[in-house]
């Protein structure tokens, strides 16, 4: 919310999610990635381009006759945000625990501009609503626990999930609070239920090294255990876990190589709004932190 309001991107909905923080936040964490207790931080400059530029590409490649799955969605704003741009897939879905499902629901049912769009592209019998899921024709929420793959598939189902669909899964900043295998599983999951399908992970990475090790104990100090931390070893291991659970092509890159893909000028931009006198910090920072990706694909899209 902060970065949005110095001006690094534009989301006109995260306010009705989100109050304004009292402090400031640190440049390199703006432009790049960070963890505050339990929950990562949402946001930030290069992730949320990052993640945008491979989520839009399959949207594109699908003409959008396709389905997303956000998993450990939070206050995510992105189902408004496509919606602007003309670009909802033909089915968003949300999961995330009950209880801040709970909370997001109450969010969007008084908040009229986060209602109103869902409301929009609803069509067909009355809007189904309760206290932990929300399911219109183009925008489901579901409260589940993503460790209990079989159980999220029921309620998946239950909002009209089509396993036969082109279906891209997300998870920001998710599987590394689950244990390796309960991570595993999840993906392992996702890999057998669609036959076409692709997966993007947002997380850590090089958590080895000592610049790894301090962010680790930092974590602990505040009560947050990243239970999978030892898949985030290297990319490799990153990209070796998706082969292991079934994905057929798997890639991984670090947030400071993804900084440089971007855009320059816009880049230029963001860099002229706050000053960064931590330049090494910032790129250790970036460099420990990856977007990764996979995919099955037996339409050959």
């Amino acid at each position: 919310r902060f970065a949005v309001s110095v001006g690094y991107w534009k989301d006109p909905y995260i306010q009705y999610f989100v109050r304004q923080a009292k402090e400031r936040k640190a440049p390199e964490i703006n432009r790049g990635n960070a963890d505050s207790p339990g929950v990562c931080a949402a946001g930030y400059y290069a992730r949320v381009h990052g993640v945008s530029y491979l989520i839009k590409a399959f949207l594109e490649r699908t003409g959008c006759n396709c389905q997303i799955v956000n998993l450990g969605a939070g206050m995510d704003t992105l189902f408004w945000r496509l919606k602007d741009e003309n670009l909802l897939p033909r089915k968003y879905f949300e999961v995330d625990f009950p209880m801040i499902v709970a909370r997001k629901i109450h969010n969007i049912k008084s908040k009229p501009p986060l209602s109103k769009p869902i409301m929009e592209s609803h069509s067909g019998d009355s809007l189904l609503i309760d206290s932990h899921s929300l399911d219109s024709s183009r925008y489901s929420i579901v409260g589940a626990d993503l460790r209990f793959p079989a159980d999220l598939q029921e309620k998946l189902k239950k909002h009209s999930l089509d396993t036969h669909l082109p279906t891209l899964l997300v998870a920001e900043c998710v599987l590394v609070y689950m244990s390796p295998q309960q991570s595993a599983n999840l993906l392992k999951w996702a890999a057998s239920t669609f036959p076409v399908a692709m997966v993007i992970n947002y997380e850590q990475v090089n958590m080895g090294d000592r610049f790894g090790q301090i962010m680790i104990e930092n974590l602990q100090r505040r009560q947050c255990n990243l239970a999978g931390v030892e898949l985030c070893s290297s990319l490799h291991s990153q990209r070796e876990r998706l082969l292991a659970s079934g994905w057929e092509d798997a890639r991984a890159i670090d947030m400071m190589k993804v900084y440089s893909f971007l855009p320059q000028a816009d880049v230029q931009r963001i860099e002229a709004l706050e000053f960064l006198d931590e330049k090494e910090l910032f790129e250790q920072l970036m460099q420990h932190y990856c977007i990764c990706w996979a995919s099955k694909d037996s339409s050959n899209l």
